[in-house]
């Protein structure tokens, strides 16, 4: 059986580590929950998720943009679609709109088809979040 890729140390220059005990748990019982931009400032993914390598990368990248825009207290301003509230319904973003307008930017410059219904002025805001990122990554 070929082994897989191993995830980078870093994404964006955000570390991505092991789950600490009580993430491992909750992870085992939520394989659906497949990362988390944890409050550390660092990348953890779901080790029970079953994503392959591409995958999980992606997620990794989702994270990292999360954690760039949580650091940097951005909070990008678009409205979110009827369609979008209701895929997020009863989700931690459910009741949290900045977190969702948050989540709905990651996902679309990962390319994630959660984010649903994406409108041009969310791309915008994508777009604004990524050259931000990018300009950071250059200066390092």
């Amino acid at each position: 059986m070929p082994q897989q890729q191993a995830i980078p140390q870093s994404v964006y220059g955000y570390a991505v580590r092991r789950p600490y005990k009580s993430e491992d748990t909750y992870f085992a019982l939520n394989p659906n929950v497949t990362g988390m931009a944890a409050e550390d400032g660092r990348i953890v993914l779901n080790p029970y998720s079953g994503l392959k390598y591409e995958q999980q990368l992606g997620v990794a990248k989702n994270e990292a943009i999360r954690l760039f825009m949580r650091e940097n207290q951005i909070d990008p301003q678009f409205k979110v679609t009827p369609k979008q509230m209701k895929a997020f319904q009863g989700s931690a973003y459910g009741t949290d709109e900045p977190a969702l307008r948050q989540t709905l930017v990651a996902r679309i410059l990962t390319n994630d088809p959660s984010a649903e219904d994406v409108t041009e002025e969310q791309r915008k805001a994508a777009q604004s979040v990524m050259q931000r990122l990018n300009a950071k990554m250059s200066k390092k």
